[in-house]
């Protein structure tokens, strides 16, 4: 490969997964019912809502799945894999290559941002405990639902909170899951943001 095409590359996968991740987080925060006013929550409506409006006029909103902001974040994942697929190999890959692959990329963007979110909770819960931030109140909006499950299978011991190794292990299970069910499929684990 080229060096213009390692930067064609680099360029575009770091703008698709931008893309994809403010999607995407527009999709949690409506499913997790996460504060509408917080300044982080408002950026990112701000920043995805003039593609988000005028889909949601054809596709309104299935309960509380944001029908508009997934349909966006499907379409940003295969494009993406469309145009890295060309630049890595040269070719375009068939329909239903790109429709299994950005199904199982979105679902991996899923696993790797609640990963990062986990993780960025229990550091602030060592560094800023007590305090308001509107990042902070955010992470704990987002991971509080996956996190519930777990703690009352394993209930604080001694004011430590043990959970959060359950769910990463329950992450990593699930994302071994999702590099066989891509590498069945074959899926190339650069063509697809999250993986």
């Amino acid at each position: 490969m080229s060096a213009f095409n390692d930067i064609s590359y680099l360029l575009l996968n770091t703008l698709i997964s931008l893309t994809l991740l403010v999607f995407m987080l527009r999709l949690i925060l409506q499913l997790v019912r996460a504060d509408f006013y917080n300044p982080i929550s408002q950026a990112i409506v701000k920043l995805s809502n003039p593609l988000v409006l005028p889909l949601r006029r054809l596709l309104p909103p299935l309960g509380r799945i944001d029908s508009a902001s997934l349909l966006l974040a499907f379409a940003v994942q295969a494009i993406g894999i469309t145009l890295l697929c060309k630049i890595l190999f040269g070719v375009f890959p068939n329909p239903a290559q790109i429709l299994l692959w950005s199904i199982i990329g979105l679902c991996a963007m899923v696993l790797n941002l609640y990963f990062f979110a986990i993780i960025g909770s229990i550091i602030l819960s060592w560094v800023a405990q007590g305090s308001y931030n509107p990042g902070v109140q955010l992470l704990h909006q987002i991971t509080e639902p996956v996190m519930a499950p777990f703690r009352k299978l394993i209930p604080p011991l001694g004011g430590l909170d043990l959970s959060p190794i359950l769910v990463f292990l329950s992450i990593n299970v699930l994302e071994v899951l999702l590099r066989h069910m891509g590498a069945s499929v074959g899926l190339h684990p650069a063509l697809v943001m999250g993986l």
